[in-house]
């Protein structure tokens, strides 16, 4: 069985890649990802490709094989599975559930997972807008343009959130943004937005936070 670094590992590559176009992650991003040094990550980008889970080329990056794509899929379901069960059943906030699942998502079984997925009604997403892994591996594709995209007047619909930070979620929680929001952009400047939910006076959100958010 996977240890639950290696299960860290990939699963951190697979978010990487999959968020700039399936390029390969850099052991920077790595590093910072997992809050280890950049030393670290090379010596367990080795273990992996002689695992046969990562194809590693020094200074190019990292990116999943077959395999370590699959392992990556399998973690990232249990992980968002769990997510959205503390959600529903023990009502536990969007920005509760993503440590927990950190710590859970390595104990679960297959099939307690399955069980999971069944009782929820087969969802498509997590708390978060993420894609949900179904058991065969499939994943749906997630659409959204990211919000710092949006032009002054539209009126946008969140549907994810990149940063699943307790202090990022709790801001926009305090904003009262959450998954399905309806926003308005009010205005656009050089380093933040202007945005409104509903009636109220609005709220400005610096660029580098609206990249983290996706919109239709």
């Amino acid at each position: 069985m996977p240890s639950l670094t290696i299960e860290n590992y990939v699963k951190t590559i697979y978010e990487i890649c999959s968020r700039q176009q399936d390029n390969p992650a850099a052991t920077g991003q790595l590093a910072k990802a997992l809050g280890v040094l950049p030393g670290t990550v090379t010596s367990m980008m080795k273990t992996l490709s002689a695992s046969e889970l990562v194809s590693y080329q020094p200074y190019e990056g990292v990116k999943l094989t077959p395999s370590g794509n699959a392992l990556a899929l399998r973690v990232l379901r249990r992980h968002r599975l769990i997510e959205l069960f503390l959600v529903r059943t023990l009502e536990l906030s969007w920005s509760e559930v993503h440590e927990e699942a950190e710590n859970m998502e390595h104990a679960v079984s297959d099939l307690l997972v399955d069980r999971i997925e069944a009782f929820l009604g087969y969802p498509d997403f997590d708390p978060h807008g993420d894609p949900i892994p179904k058991a065969d591996g499939t994943v749906l594709v997630s659409t959204g343009a990211s919000l710092d995209a949006v032009k002054a007047g539209a009126a946008v619909k969140v549907v994810r959130v990149l940063d699943q930070s307790s202090g990022f979620l709790k801001e926009l929680t305090e904003k009262g943004v959450e998954i399905g929001t309806t926003l308005e952009v009010l205005s656009v400047e050089a380093n933040q937005l202007r945005l409104s939910v509903g009636t109220d006076p609005g709220f400005n959100l610096p660029i580098d936070l609206a990249r983290l958010i996706l919109v239709k």
